[in-house]
């Protein structure tokens, strides 16, 4: 089975690849047709919980590093 990998982009939105099901909060399946989804981060998107770009015209900022742990 592949491998499943969400990453936070730098002032944008959570990238994930790999085979997911995503469902709303209701328990529906979303219709994926790729295995990779931009999901929204900033809350401006008009087509939650996708990405649209909206964060870039809000402005949105964040930069989120991993931190180390022992």
């Amino acid at each position: 089975m592949s491998e499943v990998t969400i990453k936070v982009t730098k002032n944008g939105s959570y990238q994930v690849s790999g085979p997911i099901t995503l469902v709303d909060s209701e328990g529906n399946p979303y219709t994926l047709e790729e295995d990779e989804v931009w999901l929204c981060r900033c809350g401006h998107s008009e087509t939650k919980p996708f990405c649209d770009a909206s964060h870039r015209r809000a402005g949105f900022q964040s930069v989120v590093l991993a931190d180390e742990r022992p």
